[in-house]
């Protein structure tokens, strides 16, 4: 039997691993002590990605194939030389949240079960402007990596016309992630003015693989997640390792090795290696920070123009000169998709819309909604051909203190005559269930 916990010295402080073999990694073998050991080897770059940023905890307790769940607030039994900074968010509501410095308090962290770290794009020095403007590449369904690594390019053209600097990475999942180092001289609202501007210029230097339209339904090829920007919102840092079933870590790289990446072969087993023999790629990223100045002023261009401001995400209040947040096809007068049986919404909500939807899962994780989406398609074999991979839409849905997965399918390719009606729900979790108001927040 491992033992229950080991002891590691690091900066000089003694960090207790409990649980050190328990298996997190199930397809690869890859133990709790194997993801401590990753971040102590790389400690030098993973802390420049999270260095005095407050940190979202998603803890994974049961491992990478366990339910995650989101823990804003800071553990009220901690070390006393554990950080933390309190946040304020846009629903008002306070959290103190853990700030790591140095290599101790980093593997404390990662002991908690914090497979990748989620910080927030701010320094806990001055929580009101951030210093990173973040790039979000997020292909849609059926889209080749090669395209992916295409829009990056475009990207950092782009971003080098505007006077910015870019340091590219893989974000571990399907994504890319290229970061700007900015001055700290404007709040979330103008970095996110200037996230929306750099989208919509990459969309029309490269139209045909790129896209910055929120609504899925409107999207095509690799989608420049501006959100990625607003207060509130984190992404997996440099060297975090993602919850898949090759422990894949997002790993910074140099633009000449973007054109040839690949993801896979970055791993916990292959960093080690790479680390020795390349070192971080972004090493000198917090000595180059630039303006924003050029992309505002681009954004006061379309603005100027005509051009609303882009959909926000749903948690935040309708904001001054915002485009309607509400779907296209939700804008025409049309039915409402019929909810499955025992629900008070169906796929599109309660608007009124043209589209022909239907919900096959609400899971509590991915793999379970998927389960349930072959599951559909086995009963439905002659509308699977007639689905293009952009018709099946999973979605991660906040929850109480987790996130959920819904399953949707667009029937807009399948003929008329074919297309099922809504039914049951193939997995139907209830993320509120026992939740009422007052109870605690469902952030």
């Amino acid at each position: 039997m491992p033992a229950d916990t080991e002891v590691i010295q690091v900066a000089g402080r003694d960090v207790t691993i409990t649980n050190p073999g328990k298996l997190y990694f199930p397809r690869s073998g890859h133990t709790k002590l194997d993801l401590v050991r990753h971040y102590q080897t790389v400690a030098d770059g993973a802390i420049r990605g999270v260095a005095r940023r407050p940190m979202a905890l998603k803890r994974f307790v049961n491992g990478a194939e366990g339910e995650a769940f989101f823990q804003k607030r800071a553990p009220t039994t901690r070390p006393e030389w554990i950080e933390t900074v309190e946040l304020r968010f846009p629903s008002g509501r306070t959290a103190s949240e853990v700030v790591v410095t140095d290599a101790a308090q980093l593997l404390w962290v990662v002991n908690l079960g914090c497979i990748d770290l989620n910080p927030h794009p701010i320094r806990a020095e001055d929580l009101d402007h951030p210093d990173e403007l973040r790039i979000d590449l997020d292909p849609m369904p059926g889209v080749p990596w090669s395209q992916v690594r295409e829009v990056a390019m475009v990207a950092k053209e782009t971003l080098e016309a505007f006077g910015l600097r870019g340091w590219p990475k893989t974000s571990g999942s399907r994504g890319f992630h290229i970061y700007c180092r900015i001055d700290r001289r404007w709040p979330f609202t103008d970095v996110r003015r200037a996230a929306v501007a750099f989208a919509r210029e990459v969309e029309r230097r490269a139209p045909t693989i790129a896209t910055s339209k929120w609504w899925k339904e409107e999207r095509h090829g690799v989608f420049l997640d501006y959100n990625q920007n607003a207060k509130d919102r984190t992404i997996a840092s440099a060297y975090s390792v993602r919850p898949t079933a090759d422990a894949r870590v997002s790993t910074p790289l140099r633009w000449d090795e973007v054109p040839d990446c690949e993801p896979e072969a970055f791993t916990i087993d292959t960093m080690p290696r790479r680390w020795a023999e390349v070192g971080d790629p972004a090493e000198g990223m917090d000595d180059d920070a630039g303006s924003l100045e050029a992309l505002l002023e681009l954004a006061g261009r379309d603005e100027a123009a005509g051009v609303p401001d882009a959909p926000w995400p749903p948690h935040f209040e309708k904001q001054a000169g915002e485009a309607p947040r509400v779907q296209p096809s939700k804008r025409r007068p049309g039915d409402v998709a019929p909810p499955a049986p025992g629900k008070t919404y169906g796929a599109s909500g309660r608007r009124r819309t043209t589209v022909p939807m239907i919900e096959i899962a609400r899971a509590a994780s991915e793999a379970e909604a998927r389960t349930g989406l072959e599951r559909w398609k086995e009963r439905h074999p002659d509308v699977v051909p007639h689905l293009a991979p952009a018709d099946v839409m999973v979605d991660s849905m906040r929850g109480r203190s987790s996130t959920w997965t819904r399953i949707r399918i667009n029937l807009r390719h399948v003929p008329e005559a074919m297309r099922p009606a809504q039914g049951p729900l193939e997995v139907d979790y209830d993320p509120f269930e026992g939740w009422s108001p007052g109870s605690g927040p469902a952030r």
